[in-house]
């Protein structure tokens, strides 16, 4: 019956109106983290673009994993808009050259060709950023924006100025790049939650999986992957005038783990095309954007927070790119910003929350066919 889908939309409206905003900021890895579809099945949220920059893969195929998740999870309302290929300053040659200076690197994103040693985790392909993508199964059929990512970012805070949460899990050179290009851009959005940095981390989990990737944290407890691969946006990004910045680092990670039994739970409750791409998912790395996803969403899966100042080192030394804080009225005074540092988590009430949305976001799903379907 017609005049109840269109009752339906009209109840909705108000709803969607009142939905939390939010532009995921991420650089990709496997077609899509499960951080994307935790935020993307919340039927309180509201993605409104998903921005794509270089980290653990090349900017032009972390857009064709994005592209490809959102058709797999029927989101293609979702805009993609490609951002920064490079960081400001890093590159892979200077990283070869610090490597020869001060050691090895234990994870080095789109730059990696092998593990120093051997360990569990596959090493996704070498590719150079601007090789041709093609996916396994074929591209997705929907397309990027045409627009910057800097400037995609910068349009939406001053649409919805004060409404726009940016959700980063990546290298920060895109938020950096849209500060710089307007000043006013950290101060209209809402808040910044993004995960990076690293304070002191411990291993917490007993198997393989976590030992590998434990390993680096006694001796460089202030070094992590996104921040590393871009220190200088991480610094700009730290110094800018945010009303609210919310960090996760490494540290809480190490009690999580994507197990083969949280994907068959989320598997479970999800639509069929998204459950087929849950069970293909590689098992054993930490949850690390997920946990990202899950503070923003409920904060009450956070069990120790500290308030700190934050910056990162850009000195091309032996601490390029480790995490830098302060507690208050011991920071430099060069413009850093006090932070929110999740320290840790309850991992059982984070992964309760990331099967409820998923159910919840079929239940969302189910109820739009059948109306969609009515005579």
């Amino acid at each position: 019956m017609r005049w109840l889908f269109l009752l339906l939309l009209l109840v909705a409206a108000p709803a969607q109106a009142e939905r939390r905003k939010v532009i995921i900021d991420d650089e990709g890895f496997a077609l899509m983290h499960l951080m994307h579809l935790m935020l993307l099945e919340d039927p309180d949220i509201d993605v409104i673009g998903i921005t794509t920059v270089s980290g653990n893969a090349w900017a032009n195929r972390a857009t064709a994993m994005v592209l490809k998740g959102l058709e797999i999870a029927h989101r293609t309302d979702v805009p993609v808009v490609q951002g920064a290929t490079f960081p400001l300053l890093n590159s892979e040659a200077l990283t070869d050259r610090w490597e020869a200076l001060y050691g090895k690197l234990t994870w080095k994103g789109a730059w990696m060709k092998a593990w120093v040693e051997p360990t569990q985790q596959s090493t996704p392909p070498y590719f150079g950023p601007t090789d041709p993508v093609d996916l396994p199964g074929g591209n997705a059929k929907i397309k990027p924006s045409d627009e910057i990512a800097a400037n995609f970012l910068i349009r939406m805070v001053h649409k919805y100025p004060g409404e726009v949460t940016i959700l980063a899990a990546g290298p920060l050179t895109n938020l950096a790049l849209a500060q710089r290009l307007d000043p006013a851009f950290a101060g209209l959005a809402k808040e910044l939650v993004y995960m990076g940095g690293s304070l002191n981390p411990h291993r917490v989990l007993s198997d393989r999986s976590a030992a590998d990737f434990a390993r680096e944290y006694g001796n460089t407890p202030r070094r992590e992957f996104n921040a590393r691969f871009d220190p200088e946006a991480a610094s700009i990004v730290s110094r800018s005038p945010w009303r609210k910045i919310i960090i996760v680092p490494v540290d809480p990670s190490t009690a999580t783990q994507r197990s083969k039994a949280l994907l068959a739970r989320m598997a479970k409750v999800t639509i069929p095309d998204i459950a087929k791409f849950i069970k293909e998912m590689e098992p054993g790395f930490p949850l690390w954007d997920e946990i990202a996803a899950g503070v923003w969403l409920d904060p009450s899966i956070v069990t120790d927070r500290e308030t700190v100042f934050v910056d990162y080192n850009t000195q091309f030394g032996p601490g390029y790119g480790d995490m830098l804080s302060w507690r208050a009225s011991y920071q430099p005074g060069v413009g850093e910003q006090a932070a929110e540092v999740v320290r840790a988590v309850a991992p059982a009430k984070l992964e309760a929350l990331m099967v409820r949305v998923m159910a919840a976001g079929a239940k969302r799903d189910a109820a739009l066919s059948r109306a969609a379907a009515a005579p």
